[in-house]
């Protein structure tokens, strides 16, 4: 017998799904399989990226002022192409690109849905061998089809995710998508090029042992964060610590195994970052949306995140991200 044979494929999910919907169309889950797809390319890449001279800095600085990794410019140009020779996506923002990027064709000006990605979260990573992600967020347009895709698409409040998803690549390959039916994690088998459905129905735990936080800047948080701070580390003051730090240096990373394991993942404003790094419409929107539909909360500190209203496509945003009940401890330090 195949130790296959009881495993659901992410393409025969997708299915299934869409017949649980008798008007549906079938475009995000084609959408959905596209993506599956620039996933598996990258992930062939990233596997031989020291062969594949795909290591270090490209040498060219991107809109958000920062350097471009060699894997950050390869993986864009994946993802774009494959979608773009797809008919289920009217265009894409990038991370990677300053304006966005519009598949002005008869076929993809038919497409009801637009993509926003973080091509490669955590490229640093990858000369040192640790876990680096892909992130992405599903919107239905609200421009007239059969034309092309216009800025309004793209800069709509989270709560407007049709879908939303991550890749992460670490000792196995495994990508997570979220509708508002709930959260499905697939696992890559690199032998046959196949997700395979290893983490249904997925619940973030109430709570956790980890918090997620750079404690170089401890420094330059308010007083109110540096005593949310303090209380993880305490063994007295919180009855559920301490909690151990673990910070990536890749969303993706953190907030994966705050979702398996439960915790909590901050990135606040701080001195030089009034807005904090992190970009409101395709890192904080769709980690905020899956996090949601498993059962968390996301805020900016103040507000939650999937209310807020973009103004621009690479718009900044504080993110206090995870588990429901550490996040209600947060919340009343921040007040």
């Amino acid at each position: 017998m195949s130790r296959y044979q009881n495993l659901t494929t992410l393409d025969e999910f997708t299915i299934q799904q869409l017949r649980l919907f008798p008007h549906a169309t079938g475009e995000l889950s084609g959408l959905l399989r596209g993506i599956g797809l620039a996933a598996k390319q990258v992930n062939l890449e990233i596997n031989k990226a020291a062969l594949a001279d795909i290591l270090g800095a490209e040498g060219s600085i991107n809109i958000q002022g920062e350097v471009v990794q060699k894997l950050d410019v390869y993986a864009n140009n994946v993802f774009i192409n494959v979608l773009r020779s797809g008919i289920n996506c009217a265009g894409i923002v990038s991370e990677e690109n300053e304006e966005m990027v519009v598949f002005d064709d008869a076929k993809s000006n038919q497409s009801k849905y637009v993509l926003l990605m973080d091509p490669v979260d955590g490229s640093g990573n990858i000369d040192i061998n640790i876990s680096i992600g892909s992130i992405f967020s599903v919107y239905r347009r609200v421009s007239e089809l059969g034309k092309p895709a216009i800025l309004e698409d793209f800069l709509q409040q989270g709560t407007k995710q049709v879908a939303a998803g991550y890749v992460i690549y670490g000792s196995s390959t495994i990508l997570v998508y979220a509708t508002r039916r709930g959260v499905n994690g697939f696992t890559l088998d690199t032998a046959i090029g196949e997700f395979y459905l290893s983490h249904p129905n997925l619940k973030m735990p109430s709570h956790g042992p980890f918090y997620s936080f750079d404690n170089r800047y401890y420094n330059q948080v308010d007083q109110k964060l540096k005593n949310y701070v303090d209380f993880c580390i305490s063994a007295t003051e919180n009855k559920n610590g301490p909690y151990s730090n673990r910070y990536y240096g890749c969303m993706v990373a953190d907030i994966h195994r705050n979702l398996l394991k439960g915790g909590i993942f901050f990135y606040p404003q701080v001195m030089g970052k009034p807005n904090g790094k992190l970009r409101l419409c395709y890192e904080c929107n769709p980690m905020a949306f899956i996090t949601e539909v498993a059962g968390g909360n996301a805020t900016n500190g103040k507000q939650r995140i999937l209310d807020i209203q973009p103004e621009h496509i690479h718009q900044r945003s504080p993110l206090f991200i995870g588990s429901k009940e550490m996040m209600e401890d947060l919340q009343r330090f921040l007040q």
